[in-house]
């Protein structure tokens, strides 16, 4: 059926597809209600070297020179950052955060893009918390980068690093208020809208072939014996001749001769001359 037949037949069945349509929005609306909300805030920090660099002097009597942490980045930032994603990606930060498996409340850390190959050569943190509240999601995020310093501080320690040279966090973002995520409501709605409005053609066109099928019972019902027994002249037909019988051959005249005998000579025409006469 093409776009105007559909057309066709939604105007004539309005009084199914109007309430079908009506009911299908009262159903988006109830699903775009009750669907769980979402809420998400996000921090990130970069990671810095002290002002004196990343190494003691070798002599006492000549301090290194002191420089400006903001340009003075190192290769080893991004590793650095590297180590420090993947330790707060654990299931054990997960459970002092109280982030439990399988629960809405979840938590990522990236260096800011999904490019694997770009993971040690960024020095950035990028914490995102999602949560079924937004003072949920902003405490996450509050968490993480206090456990993020933490961690720093003891892997440089377990290395036995000089503490003059520690790394330390810069706050480039600090955990931003809670948002809603409405994308998974609006795919919701949307998936909503397309199901209630293919079973509102659904019903309207079950009505239309429902109606179509009792109006042609109804007119083989009311078809009377007689009028299927009519002649056809009263269909506009005319009647079929009769047929005629091929004419039979007429009698043959005079004897006829039996079978396996020939036929008698005809008689001899003048006088028949006696037997024994010359």
């Amino acid at each position: 059926m093409d776009f105007w037949g559909t057309v066709g037949v939604l105007f004539r069945r309005w009084y199914v597809a109007l309430p079908a349509f009506l009911l299908v929005l009262a159903g988006a609306a109830g699903v775009y209600a009750r669907f769980p909300k979402t809420y998400t805030s996000t921090s990130a920090f970069v990671l810095m070297i002290p002002p004196s660099g990343g190494s003691l002097p070798t002599d006492p009597e000549f301090p290194n020179p002191l420089t400006n942490p903001l340009v003075n980045f190192d290769a080893g930032l991004g590793l650095s950052a590297s180590l420090l994603i993947q330790a707060l990606s654990t299931a054990e930060v997960a459970a002092k955060v109280g982030v439990p498996p399988g629960g809405r409340t979840t938590y990522t850390i990236s260096n800011g893009t999904t490019n694997q190959e770009l993971m040690i050569s960024l020095p950035y943190i990028v914490v995102t918390a999602e949560a079924p509240t937004p003072e949920e999601a902003h405490r996450v995020v509050v968490r993480i980068n206090e456990l993020a310093k933490e961690e720093l501080v003891r892997q440089q320690r377990a290395l036995q690093a000089p503490p003059a040279t520690y790394l330390t966090t810069l706050q480039a973002v600090p955990p931003t208020a809670p948002v809603e995520k409405t994308g998974s409501r609006l795919r919701a709605l949307v998936v909503a809208l397309a199901m209630g409005c293919f079973l509102s053609l659904a019903a309207t066109f079950a009505v239309e072939n429902w109606a179509f099928r009792r109006r042609a019972y109804r007119d083989e019902d009311g078809e009377s014996p007689s009028r299927a027994d009519a002649p056809t002249a009263s269909a506009g037909l005319e009647p079929a001749a009769p047929l005629r019988q091929a004419p039979s051959a007429p009698p043959a005249h005079g004897p006829v001769a039996s079978l396996g005998q020939a036929p008698p000579a005809p008689p001899a025409h003048g006088p028949v001359a006696s037997p024994g006469h010359g």
